[in-house]
């Protein structure tokens, strides 16, 4: 029995179950402490806890520990999904991040020019609203940790925004004025959508959105005065129907 005993210990200990907190055996314990998690909703779950850390941290104070607690389970699980260790695990939470904005602007080209933008601006200031932490470790913390790789995850985010506001503007090359308007909007969307964190989401959301298209409408005016192309495309796009 002895040697019973001691095969039945080791197996409680073996690898797969290092994680696991046993519930108590009291009678007052009617539900386990702990639900095995699928792998996809374990990988969402350590890259949301990762992101909310990288968040508020800098990247090089965030140990893989740290993650494990924050997501209350063990360092070796961590290192399950994510064998690379830190820097594998910080540019697949950016990538989840950078994910999920690469679509916000892929809106059906269909109808008035800034409607459609400001149903895209309302996607993407969803998103900073909802994930906050991972909007700002995605636009902060890429310029922390500075690899080729992560440069590459925060700058493709803004490459993708570019590019379908550009088919929105019905303009397959762009020359370089235009095309340094667009960006240097989307520059100024990202500014202001940390800069609304910072204060508390004030102003409203609605007034956001409806204070970024109309900076938008201003700085194609302004690239107009100057530039042959951009100034076709306001008076093509830009109907009485725009405002």
């Amino acid at each position: 029995m002895r040697r019973a005993d001691a095969e039945m210990t080791a197996g409680r200990r073996r690898p797969g179950w290092a994680a696991i907190t046993l519930p108590s055996m009291s009678p007052a314990a009617s539900t386990p402490a702990y639900r095995r998690l699928s792998v996809e909703e374990r990988r969402a779950q350590l890259l949301d806890a990762a992101l909310t850390l990288f968040a508020h941290r800098a990247p090089e104070e965030v140990s893989l520990d740290d993650v494990a607690e924050a997501a209350g389970v063990s360092r070796p699980l961590v290192y399950r999904y994510f064998p690379g260790g830190k820097q594998q695990l910080y540019e697949a939470a950016l990538r989840s991040a950078a994910e999920a904005l690469r679509t916000c602007f892929d809106e059906p080209r269909e109808g008035p020019l800034l409607p459609r933008l400001a149903r895209a601006l309302d996607r993407y200031l969803a998103f900073v609203d909802g994930h906050d932490a991972g909007f700002t470790a995605l636009l902060q913390g890429g310029s922390v940790v500075e690899t080729s790789r992560t440069s590459a995850i925060v700058d493709g985010v803004r490459r993708a925004a570019a590019e379908h506001i550009l088919r929105h503007l019905q303009v397959s090359e762009a020359g370089p004025r235009l095309r340094m308007t667009v960006r240097m909007w989307i520059t100024a969307v990202e500014a202001a959508s940390l800069i609304w964190l910072d204060e508390d989401k004030q102003p409203p959301v609605t007034e956001l959105r409806d204070w970024l298209v109309e900076q938008f409408v201003a700085v194609l005016a302004v690239t107009a005065n100057r530039d042959e192309q951009t100034a076709a495309v306001v008076g093509r796009l830009l109907t009485p129907a725009d405002g």
